[in-house]
């Protein structure tokens, strides 16, 4: 790969696998949502204290690191836009969704980071890159007209749910792209284990009383293993993977990696009846790929 050397290519690595992991997270997600036993925030609940729990204990195997009390504040504002309102959209996107239009939407976050350096790097917007912008967001009106507009009833998703994933998107953009310097600055799992803390003590009080009450007889055993799958992988260990990944790479770099989501996800929903690829989804997701592909081509002067 051009532009990798040793000292990136783990960076790359982590990239990719915690992507993969992404894509198989929004079939698990909307498997859970599906069953209607667990709301968004009580699954919130559970990827937050889980997480925090498993970086706690993966800390104690480390030096101690003391974080500053000025950057325990930013970091609180991470976890609030790079978890909280990123999980929060996209938990309650993802039942009104296929799997498919989450997937390719989603892979807007290179283009939302690119516009995060404009903002906070000044990194010139150049007219490719407003060509490449007007593409995707092509592609990405096309999906929403043949998805909720001119859907067939078997495979559709909502104008709110799209809308949501856009949200989502951006979200995670700006985690990336705005606290990149706080990141940077502490160890994976320092960063980690505050970022999931901090989560967790604002979702747990939201969510308690639904979280008292749920059924929790009622689950089944693939249930439970959904939910343990995205504890520990699609939350504690993607998180672990993307914020290596960031330590190592430029934010831009590790968005790229959002390519690998929306094919892992598209195939193994089509595989498992749960969407169905259609020349409008295949039209729309090369339209968003072609545009994403030409802003982050764009060589600023």
């Amino acid at each position: 790969m051009k532009g990798v050397t040793n000292t990136n290519l783990m960076g790359h690595l982590a990239a990719f696998v915690c992507y993969l992991i992404f894509g198989f997270n929004i079939v698990a997600c909307r498997e859970i949502a599906l069953s209607g036993l667990v709301p968004p925030l009580c699954v919130f609940c559970f990827r937050a204290f889980g997480a925090a729990v498993l970086f706690w204990l993966l800390s104690l195997l480390k030096p101690a690191e003391k974080v500053e009390r000025k950057d325990l504040l930013k970091i609180f504002f991470a976890s609030m836009l790079g978890l909280f309102l990123t999980q929060m959209t996209f938990l309650v996107a993802i039942k009104m969704t296929t799997p498919m239009d989450t997937a390719v939407v989603a892979s807007l976050t290179p283009i939302f980071t690119m516009f995060m350096a404009a903002i906070f790097v000044k990194e010139p917007i150049t007219l490719k890159k407003v060509v490449g912008v007007l593409i995707s967001f092509a592609g990405v009106i096309f999906l929403i007209y043949n998805s909720v507009f001119a859907s067939n009833g078997v495979s559709s998703s909502s104008f709110l749910g799209i809308f949501l994933i856009v949200l989502n998107a951006l979200f995670f953009s700006s985690y990336l792209g705005i606290f990149r310097p706080v990141i940077v600055k502490y160890s994976v799992v320092t960063f980690m284990k505050w970022m999931f803390t901090f989560s967790a003590l604002v979702s747990i009080p939201l969510g308690m009383s639904n979280l008292v009450s749920l059924p929790y007889a009622q689950f089944s055993s693939k249930l439970i293993l959904l939910i343990l799958w995205v504890v520990v992988f699609s939350t504690f260990l993607a998180y672990l993977l993307i914020s290596y990944a960031q330590k190592q790479i430029r934010p831009t770099l590790v968005s790229l990696y959002s390519y690998v989501q929306p094919i892992v996800a598209s195939g193994l929903s089509v595989y498992l009846g749960m969407d169905v690829l259609t020349w409008e989804k295949v039209l729309a997701a090369i339209l968003v790929f072609v545009g994403v592909a030409i802003v982050n081509r764009s060589k600023s002067k």
